[in-house]
């Protein structure tokens, strides 16, 4: 995989095929795609123009500039009786010429090879190990203990803090009502939360699950896991320092 510099913008070519379906149809298809680090954390894919059914692209007049990026001319899809307006954006005259970006939710569905992606590209320079313990873990809430078990599952998630899941017969259900929130991850799939009410204060979506998770996640299927930022959590007896993450 090769890196390259694009002024403040990191770029590396992708070994993977990729697809991008709109309104029923192959919009892009490509084993040339760009990986571009917009933000820290995860890529974003540029598609080369040649992999692209460019004929169903309208020019809608209007650039957008990124200092690292250059210029984009933003395109409308129109497939049929549908349109995402200014969803495809043509880097023509930039460091990152001849590509595509495509705007991921207004897409209908995105694959790596034969899998299906969700939320946004895999970083592959990202990994999730999920490992069975006999760690003591105690969580606490307000004073009140609302699990403890010494039969966890750590997953350890790159640029995360670890992530404590417990059998839910360690955990006191009781103060836990399902909600209707939902999160996705490419990594561990679709999280379903409970709301947790301790002492008359209800926490809402405190604390998740997956009943069905990815692959590479499958060993935390049924577990729940709370937020290190926000609970008590002993590890062997010992009060583990609460992390500073988005999800403080």
């Amino acid at each position: 995989m090769e890196t390259q510099a694009r002024g403040r913008v990191r770029v590396e070519d992708g070994p993977k095929r990729v697809r991008v379906m709109f309104g029923g149809e192959v919009l892009a298809d490509t084993t040339r795609v760009k990986l571009v680090w917009e933000k820290p954390s995860y890529p974003t894919y540029y598609v080369p123009a040649a992999d692209v059914r460019t004929d169903v692209l309208v020019d809608t007049g209007e650039t957008n500039h990124s200092p690292s990026r250059g210029d984009a001319k933003l395109h409308t899809i129109k497939v049929g009786d549908r349109e995402a307006v200014a969803a495809a954006w043509w880097y023509e005259d930039s460091p990152i010429d001849g590509t595509i970006r495509f705007q991921w939710d207004a897409m209908d569905a995105w694959f790596e090879e034969d899998e299906e992606v969700y939320v946004h590209p895999r970083d592959p320079h990202s990994r999730v190990d999920v490992l069975q313990s006999s760690r003591h873990v105690r969580v606490e809430v307000d004073g009140v203990t609302v699990a403890e078990s010494r039969q966890p599952r750590l997953l350890f998630e790159t640029g995360l803090p670890t992530r404590y899941y417990l059998p839910k017969t360690d955990v006191r259900l009781d103060l836990l009502t399902p909600t209707e929130h939902h999160t996705q991850c490419p990594y561990k799939g679709t999280a379903s939360y409970y709301s947790l009410e301790v002492n008359g204060t209800t926490y809402d979506n405190f604390v998740w699950w997956y009943q069905h998770p990815a692959l590479e996640s499958v060993k935390v299927a049924g577990s729940v896991a709370f937020y290190n930022e926000k609970v008590d959590l002993y590890v062997d007896g010992e009060l583990q320092a609460r992390p500073r993450t988005p999800f403080s």
